[in-house]
């Protein structure tokens, strides 16, 4: 394993005060300084957060992507990004942010590869960030793109309960990942444009997730459940896919503690989700492992194939740390939040020759269906592709660091 090195050179970002103007170019190169051996999370999001732009200095090639996409991983860093603009007021995170941006959206407000006829519920998590962007700087064109996001969920395919298909290609199917790709979006959108109505349905899809994927055996949530029970992954009975993904419940967790941000103290559905959300954490910490990290397919260890898993590692510790700050979950998750972070950094961070960090053992992706088809067995999530700084845990990973800070500082 490798073991994160706390002092040594950091890649500074080019520098900037939180005014709320964009004025400053994102840059590739950038000089070098130094961190102490008792670097704080901010300090090490930092070093993560320049370490990925000097890997990508242009936001849309973000994913390993060939050419620009309007991507929820895309959408993933530039959130995490915000997050640390407002925690060090260095304005070349926001930069980074406005440059997606600009990138992808045109004068109009249209959304450059973006079709709404897909009803892919993925497309529109980035419109989380797109809001923090126009209520720093009131542009037009982002406010345009991101009612074309709240437009398509208007029209989103359900299941008979209302509950929202993870894309028109994967019909009748909830998936945990689709919790985290629509649920915030929608709660954001509700809070900042005054439409409390959508509280209610937010409120819904987690109520039927929980429903249907949960395990009361384990504690753990299904992948993902279909309704119409036709897909080959599908449990005849149940509708159920047969594993627990460690990143879908990660997506889940991370949905929970987000969504509650936004959800009105007195709404009459904040109980069930603060329930959902100590009930997940419950399951969570009984397959915690000791190094605090957590396996790709969570209940089944150190079983041939299986590998501590670094995106869902980093989501359960934001998840954890966050939930415990904001008072959302238990005191009693402290531990294992802190725990899981302490994991990330002495098993799956690692210093690269030049100084950067990267986050490693990242699956690459994971899903059911499609083409070639995704069985969701075991032998499937175990030998999906893993690669280093994948953005779905780099994203994650930054904002555990900031939520690590809090936690420590509060205790």
């Amino acid at each position: 394993m490798a073991i994160i090195l706390l002092s040594g050179i950091l890649l500074a970002a080019c520098s900037g005060q939180k005014d709320g103007k964009a004025t400053e170019e994102v840059k590739a190169e950038i000089p070098a300084t130094t961190v102490s051996s008792n670097a704080s999370g901010v300090e090490i999001a930092v070093r993560m957060a320049n370490s990925e732009i000097k890997r990508t200095p242009d936001p849309q090639y973000l994913d390993f992507r060939p050419k620009p996409k309007w991507e929820y991983t895309n959408g993933l860093v530039c959130t995490a990004f915000l997050k640390l603009w407002n925690a060090t007021g260095d304005k070349a995170y926001y930069n980074y942010a406005v440059a997606y941006a600009d990138s992808m959206i045109n004068a109009e407000g249209q959304i450059k590869t973006y079709k709404q006829s897909d009803y892919n519920i993925d497309r529109v998590n980035p419109g989380k960030f797109l809001i923090d962007l126009y209520k720093e700087t009131g542009k037009e064109n982002y406010k345009k793109a991101i009612q074309t996001l709240r437009d398509q969920m208007k029209e989103h395919p359900r299941t008979s309960e209302g509950g929202f298909w993870h894309k028109k290609r994967y019909p009748h199917q909830m998936w945990l990942d689709g919790i985290y790709m629509g649920s915030p979006f929608l709660a954001k959108y509700a809070e900042s444009f005054d439409e409390p109505a959508l509280f209610d349905d937010v409120a819904n899809q987690i109520y039927l997730i929980d429903k249907y994927a949960y395990d009361p055996e384990t504690g753990l949530y299904y992948h993902g459940w279909d309704e119409s029970r036709e897909q080959q992954w599908a449990d005849k009975e149940t509708g159920l896919s047969p594993n627990f993904w460690g990143r879908g419940m990660g997506w889940f967790a991370m949905a929970l503690v987000d969504v509650l941000d936004y959800i009105p103290e007195d709404h009459s559905k904040r109980q069930m989700i603060t329930d959902i959300a100590n009930k997940m954490a419950a399951g969570l910490v009984k397959f915690q492992d000791s190094t605090g990290l957590w396996y790709q397919v969570v209940n089944m260890g150190s079983k041939e194939g299986n590998y501590l898993e670094a995106s869902a590692s980093s989501m359960f510790a934001y998840f954890l740390l966050k939930g415990v700050e904001k008072g959302y979950l238990d005191q009693e998750f402290a531990e294992n939040g802190k725990k899981a972070y302490q994991g990330l950094l002495k098993n799956l961070i690692k210093t690269e020759p030049d100084g950067a960090i990267s986050i490693t053992q990242v699956c690459a992706v994971a899903g059911l269906g499609g083409d070639p088809y995704r069985s969701g067995t075991y032998e499937y999530y175990i030998n999906e592709k893993k690669r280093d700084n994948d953005p779905k845990a780099v994203g994650p990973f930054i904002m555990a660091s900031l939520e690590y800070d809090k936690v420590v500082k509060g205790q």
